[in-house]
This record gives C-alpha cells, structure tokens and sequence, in this order.
C-alpha cells in the first residue's frame, strides 16, 4: 500500500517561503466546541487561529497599525473577502484581510494566504489515495476528521481533474528523469497489462540493489521500434553502460534485438526464469 502523506517537522534553520511570527496567542475558550470533537478537530481549530493572526500580522506590516495615519505606506486595508485554504485533501472555507497599493497598482498579495491556498498538495493527496486503492467515490471516506468546516474539492469530479493532471505530472517526472547517477548496473525488461494496454516497462538496478523505475512504452516486446525507442530513451537520459550491464527480458524477439542493437557486446542478456520453458534452466545471451 502506498504511504500516505504525514506531516513533516523541519529543523530550525530550515526556513519556509513565508515568516513565521515569533508567538502567537490563542484564546483558547473559543475553540470548547472542537475539543468535544476530538484532538485532531481541536489542533485544526488551534491551526486556524494561528493562520488568521499570521495573515493579520502580515497585514500590518504592509499597511501599518490599524487606525494609525501613515503618510508614507505603500498600501491600505481594503476590508476582507472569502477565500479558501487546503486541509488534508479538502478545500475549506476561510475570510482572509485584503489591501490594495495606494498607487492604484492593484491588490497588494499576503503571502500567508498565498502559501496556504496552493493546491499542489490536494494532487498528491488524491494520488496517495488512489494508488493506495481509495477509489473517487469513496475519496472522503480517507479524509481525517477535522470539525464542522464548510469543505470543497472531494466531489468525484474534482479529485479526478486532480488525479488526472498528477499522473500526468509524475509521468513527465519519470520519463525525463536524469539517470547519469544512478549508477544503473542492471536493466529488467518486460510487457505488463494495465488497463487493458500492454506497457513495456524498464526497471533498472543499482550496486547497491535497489530498483529504479527507468521508463516505459506503450506496445509489445514484439515490436522492435518501440522497444528500441524505449531503451534509446534511457541512453539520451544519461543511462551509462560502459562498464558493461546485465539485461533481463523474456523470449521477446524484437527486444533481444532492440537490446543488441542499442547496447550491443556490453549487454549480458538473461532470459527471466519465469519465462524460460518448463525444463527450469536458465540461458545467458
């Protein structure tokens, strides 16, 4: 099952792309009600009051002290509007202070708000819980419980546009992956079914054992051009066999003929077991 994504502690000297005040001061008699509901509603409930005087304390270093004239600001409050933030895997309703330059530029951006508004994290949410078999349907049913909050963004809709163009991304990442040091010392060939498509999958291994996913190819392993393309692909990605390396396919004749023509002597092929005849030996190239 896929991990999930957790919160992370960062050292001190770690900064984030925002200020972070010194102390803040919560009362915490407002937030009774969510204690009734559980920690976790109580810490949301502590995590909001935090942000909102983190977007206030922003606000005032922008446009000064509230009721205080200052001639020389560049910018003044402009009242407040709804917005929204992203909590584990949701959108949820917030009111976020507003200011304007006084040079009529436009909207004068808190960068708290921007920080909490990004999206990117409701994409891997959606990823993380689908490749851990959480379907669209049943999305909020993963979601941690966190109070009474107006939330968006769980419709099966939203969190398929999300999953779509996450996939997508990762796809991108994978395919053009610098592999010069990775120190690759083994490649695993082969066909796999998904979703009705066949896929050529490569799945190189390091010295030290661990496996990395190198690319892959929609057809056949009897189809010599895709199956040369893919392992041409990985050669322009800085995949370096100089010293020689291990190739692991089945009988597929086109990609024992991709793998000579793209790697030629320095390839040692190995037919996979698993598709060797029922004699159980095992042929070297």
């Amino acid at each position: 099952m896929s991990k999930l994504h957790a919160p992370r502690v960062i050292e001190k000297n770690q900064e984030p792309s925002f200020a972070l005040p010194e102390r803040v001061e919560v009362p915490l008699y407002q937030l009774a009600g969510a204690v009734k509901e559980g920690l976790l509603a109580f810490s949301v409930g502590v995590g909001f009051r935090v942000m909102a005087l983190m977007m206030e304390e922003e606000l005032g270093e922008i446009v000064g002290p509230k009721g205080k004239h200052d001639p020389g600001r560049s910018a003044t409050r402009h009242g407040s509007e709804d917005g929204s933030v992203v909590l584990g895997g949701r959108k949820v309703a917030v009111t976020r202070p507003r200011a304007r330059h006084v040079d009529g530029s436009g909207e004068a951006e808190l960068t708290t708000y921007a920080h909490f508004s990004k999206e990117d994290l409701l994409g891997q949410m959606a990823l993380e819980r689908m490749v851990a078999g959480l379907s669209t349907r049943n999305y909020t049913a993963g979601l941690e419980p966190v109070g009474d909050l107006e939330q968006t963004g769980t419709t099966r809709s939203s969190v398929s546009r999300r999953f779509v163009a996450r996939t997508t991304t990762a796809l991108k990442e994978l395919m053009g992956k610098d592999l010069s040091e990775l120190g690759i010392v083994a490649l695993l060939a082969d066909g796999v079914e998904i979703a009705g498509h066949t896929m050529i999958v490569a799945l190189g291994i390091d010295a030290k054992g661990y496996k990395h996913p190198l690319g892959l190819r929609e057809g056949t392993t009897e189809n010599k051009a895709v199956c040369r393309a893919l392992l041409s692909n990985l050669i322009e990605r800085g995949l370096d066999f100089s010293d020689g390396i291990l190739v692991v396919i089945d009988g597929g004749k086109a990609l024992r003929a991709a793998v000579n023509s793209v790697f030629g002597r320095m390839a040692v092929v190995q037919r996979c077991q698993i598709h060797m005849p029922s004699s159980g030996l095992c042929r070297a190239g």
